[in-house]
């Protein structure tokens, strides 16, 4: 029997870092050279359209990106504001002088195009900081009455979307997109990343000791630096890096899905209590 918090796989972020005997590792990377996860077979792991629901619902970055529109005034496309409907269309409020809401507003009932993309970046400091990128496509209107002074509120009806991130690349369908729900740590991620990167990086670094035969020849010599990269309801992911600056990644699932921050406690407990072993 496994002990609890065992890691499902590693996932290499360079080319030369050599292949640990028994661990899961993967070719696949990103043109950000983000790692890929290999051997998901026996892994959990949130849906394509989760991830997507997630980031939309975050508050990582977005820009609204509109045919004809000067992506040059892209700070007055960012959208103040955004929320997903319970038809998984997305509403998104901007200022009122917005290019995007003069552009909507002036499409009248013509099909207006626009495409939503969003940018996920670690919130401590580590190699290849991107952690991913999803892009909501599908066709604008105004929604009057919606906003205060000031603003205005458009809806893009989703048609489509695309994930890009630490997991893989995929399509989105939007009724995949409609019935997924975000995770439920997405409002605390940032927080709860950074604050196990600042109070608790020698627990962090002693859960090496639950990679096994797979950290062979990485975490035996040495122990790497070792940053929180990622969190959701099914596991930690950490990124470590060795004296070389090569680096890889280490997933350690929880004992079962969390579904609060209470869960979580007691699930990072059971991790750290592991390691300790």
């Amino acid at each position: 029997m496994s002990r609890p918090g065992n890691t499902s796989h590693i996932t290499d972020s360079t080319d030369s870092v050599d292949t640990p005997r028994g661990a899961d590792t993967t070719e696949d990377r990103s043109d950000r050279g983000q790692p890929r996860p290999g051997g998901l077979e026996n892994t959990r792991m949130p849906s394509a359209a989760e991830r997507t629901r997630t980031l939309v619902q975050s508050t990582c970055s977005s820009v609204l990106l509109i045919p004809g529109v000067d992506a040059a005034a892209w700070d007055q496309l960012v959208p103040l504001t955004r929320s997903v409907g319970p038809e998984g269309d997305l509403f998104l409020e901007l200022p009122a002088d917005s290019p995007a809401v003069r552009t909507a507003t002036h499409a009248e009932d013509d099909e207006l195009t626009a495409v939503l993309e969003l940018t996920d970046v670690a919130p401590v400091s580590v190699p290849h900081r991107i952690r991913g990128r999803a892009w909501v496509s599908g066709w604008l209107t105004t929604v009057p009455g919606l906003s205060g002074p000031g603003r205005t509120t458009l809806r893009l009806e989703t048609s489509e979307a695309y994930v890009d991130d630490l997991w893989g690349a995929e399509e989105v369908e939007p009724e995949d997109f409609r019935d997924a729900a975000p995770d439920p740590l997405t409002g605390y991620e940032a927080e709860l990343l950074q604050h196990l990167h600042a109070a608790h990086g020698e627990q962090l670094a002693t859960l090496c000791g639950l990679l096994g035969g797979r950290a062979e020849g990485r975490c035996a010599a040495h122990l790497p630096s070792v940053v929180p990269l990622a969190l959701d309801r099914h596991g930690l992911r950490l990124r470590l890096r060795e004296d070389r600056g090569q680096c890889y990644d280490a997933r350690f699932e929880f004992p079962a899905p969390v579904r609060d921050v209470n869960e979580l406690r007691d699930a990072m407990y059971t991790l750290f209590e592991a390691a300790a072993r």
